[in-house]
């Protein structure tokens, strides 16, 4: 009778673990896609000015509108996370997605790419959301900043996908085919979704890895009250401008400009550019993993963030002033500024740790929602800053601007990098624990 009571408990045990990674594998093939569209601009850009027969601003324009729609729909994802659940975001996140994909691969001109790539935007902004409110119910909150670090890690793989992957996918294809297949894909996502993910242990007959009792269960308040306890909650803003200036600058570059910056300046064919792009996208993913692992296994948040915003700050100034060449040196610039950008992700795991574990997506839906505003202006910033001293010089229909040019886009990124840093100092420690459940329980343990 024992050993059968202990076998039941195993089967059980072993349903659980299946369903709950599966659930995150499907999540996981999501989000790939999501930084696929986040970074593909910038390998395809000069495609891009060429058959719409764009300026750098417009071309700023286009791949910001992603990033644009992203930032205002962080909020409202949170909201749709914490009563909707992660299954809803995800069907219809996919599908919206899938048609902004194709719509985007099939445009023929400025205004309907722009509409595709609002489309993708709008499908894609739930998406990351969705999966860190699905890490906080199936997984245990000690291990919420490794899958976090988990989560962006695999998250990236779709940026180095988007890299030299799809530079040498272009010299077969055209960029065109590339974005229709991708939206056939998230819409076999967004049926897999139905079938499969489901939001909580609970509705597959599982036990809940955490468990909030007595004073710590939230009032059924209206989600606009919730939205508004965590808006007003002042500790969980210094995150938001952390990833304003460290991640929007960093997507400005990576996700755009890089490619351009080393076609210009340094000469680069379209492929070897793409592989000093892979390294650091391979190095924000492999990061990301770090800074997520080594700040659950130390027990402390603050001080990996401080580092991590202190050493972005001096990539850039090793970017712009440090004699590097393309090749060993330029990977390793390359290597080390997405490593220290990396360090960003950090900032979910104190938002979910400062606000009612039940709006954790919406804790980490107000700083995420810092990363997109960041990028959607940094991003055109750029442009616009490099077509004020442009010469006139084209190739192919394409503009090219100067090392100047670019310097002077990236002076204004690295202010944004140093805002980063002085939001870093604000964040909170948390010391990896739920500092609201912890304060609360020290109120009731005074009586008060």
């Amino acid at each position: 009778m024992k050993q059968t009571a202990v076998t039941s408990f195993q089967v059980a045990g072993f349903r659980f673990e299946l369903v709950r990674w599966s659930i995150f594998a499907i999540l996981i093939l999501t989000y790939i896609l999501v930084y696929f569209h986040r970074m593909a601009p910038g390998v395809v850009s000069e495609f891009l000015m060429a058959d719409f027969k764009i300026s750098g601003t417009r071309l700023g324009a286009l791949s910001a509108i992603y990033f644009a729609v992203y930032a205002l729909m962080q909020i409202p994802s949170g909201v749709i996370a914490d009563t909707l659940g992660t299954r809803t975001s995800i069907i219809f996140g996919n599908l919206i997605a899938g048609i902004g994909s194709i719509l985007f691969g099939m445009a023929t001109g400025f205004e309907m790419a722009c509409a595709g790539r609002f489309l993708v935007g709008l499908g894609v902004s739930v998406v990351f959301i969705s999966i860190m409110k699905n890490n906080s119910v199936w997984f245990h909150e000690k291990v919420f900043g490794i899958m976090s670090g988990l989560t962006l890690f695999f998250g990236n793989l779709g940026a180095v996908m988007a890299a030299g992957p799809l530079a040498q996918i272009l010299t077969i294809f055209h960029w065109r085919t590339v974005f229709l297949v991708i939206g056939g894909i998230s819409l076999c996502l967004a049926l897999v979704g139905f079938l499969l993910v489901r939001n909580k242990p609970q509705d597959m007959g599982f036990e809940p890895p955490n468990t909030y009792t007595g004073q710590f269960q939230i009032q059924n308040n209206h989600w606009l009250i919730n939205l508004k306890d965590v808006v007003m909650t002042l500790r969980v803003w210094p995150g938001f401008w952390v990833q304003f200036g460290m991640i929007g600058s960093s997507y400005a570059f990576m996700g755009l400009w890089g490619m351009p910056y080393l076609r210009d300046v340094h000469g680069l064919s379209r492929a070897v550019a793409a592989d000093h792009m892979t390294i650091q996208l391979l190095s924000f993913a492999l990061g990301a993993l770090f800074w997520g692992w080594v700040s659950d296994k130390t027990g402390r948040r603050k001080p990996f963030l401080l580092s991590a915003a202190m050493a972005y700050v001096l990539s850039w100034f090793l970017l712009m002033y440090l004699p590097w060449t393309p090749g060993i040196s330029g990977f390793c610039v390359f290597a080390f500024m997405g490593f220290c950008a990396s360090g960003f992700v950090i900032t979910f795991a104190a938002a979910k740790e400062i606000v009612h574990p039940q709006l954790s997506g919406m804790g980490v839906s107000v700083v995420n929602t810092g990363c997109f505003i960041g990028t959607a202006l940094a991003q055109p910033l750029i442009g616009y800053i490099a077509d004020l001293t442009w010469d006139g010089t084209m190739a192919n229909g394409v503009r090219i601007y100067s090392t100047s040019d670019y310097q002077n886009g990236f002076i204004a990124m690295v202010i944004f990098s140093i805002i980063a840093l002085a939001a870093a100092f604000r964040v909170r420690e948390t010391y990896c624990r739920n500092s609201f459940t912890v304060e609360t329980a020290s109120s009731h343990s005074r009586g008060n």
